[in-house]
């Protein structure tokens, strides 16, 4: 049975999306709250991840790729010492290895060779298909085939705190960056290995996570009272003619 919206409405809805929880299930939960079909995002984050989730209502879907396209901010917290076979804590450990007394000044040192134009191979654990499966599904079953490298730009790659084996940091990155990458390579750079541990998306373009509002406050939320939270398209992306 479709879903017949009891008012149609349009625009962004920036949500502060939690863990464990993937981003279709936020647009499900926006389908059901809305009683409207026509609900997507403006780029995917893993079910571990949090933050902003850009949500297109209505014929705010149309401008999913110009959103889309913008560069990213995350926040986050980088384990050393053990590799996971997904890159972060939701996978495997595949390996241990003891953590030098790095100091921050030596971290930092080794942070910045990430800064720049670069290629990056997207991990297994991805959705990128390949011959039309992805890549994921291949990772499950004990595959590993080559992935095409793929060109990124990092702006920024701070370190915010660090108490051994433990940091956290902050990421300035273009679209398509996986950010368990980072983490790993990271941890390969150093010799001790490493995985991300934690992830918060903080920015999306000229969107920023203090604009978001909980998925559990929208739920609770009258109608009228998300309309008023909606950001017209023009707004949104005021280059893009619908």
């Amino acid at each position: 049975m479709s879903l017949k919206p009891v008012k149609e409405i349009e625009g962004v809805l920036l949500v502060d999306k939690p863990g464990g929880m993937t981003s279709h299930d936020v647009v499900y939960r926006l389908r059901r709250k809305l009683q409207i079909q026509r609900i997507g995002h403006a780029g995917t984050l893993d079910p571990m991840a949090t933050g902003l989730l850009i949500m297109l209502i209505g014929k705010a879907t149309k401008i999913s790729q110009y959103l889309i396209s913008v560069d990213k901010v995350y926040e986050g917290e980088i384990t050393l010492g053990s590799t996971t076979n997904s890159q972060d804590a939701e996978g495997e450990v595949m390996e241990s290895r003891p953590v030098p007394p790095l100091t921050a000044v030596e971290l930092k040192e080794t942070m910045k060779t990430f800064l720049g134009d670069q290629y990056q191979t997207p991990p297994m654990f991805s959705a990128i298909k390949v011959g039309g499966v992805p890549l994921y599904k291949m990772a499950r079953q004990g595959e590993e085939i080559e992935r095409e490298p793929r060109f990124i730009r990092v702006a920024a790659f701070e370190l915010l705190s660090l108490t051994l084996p433990k940091l956290t940091f902050r990421l300035d990155c273009t679209k398509g960056t996986y950010v368990r990458t980072v983490a790993h390579d990271l941890g390969a750079k150093l010799g001790c290995g490493a995985h991300l541990s934690a992830l918060r998306r903080t920015g999306s373009g000229k969107f920023n996570i203090t604009q978001c509002t909980t998925l559990d406050a929208i739920q609770e939320m009258s109608l009228a009272e998300i309309e008023k939270r909606l950001i017209p398209v023009r707004d949104a992306a005021p280059s893009v003619a619908l």
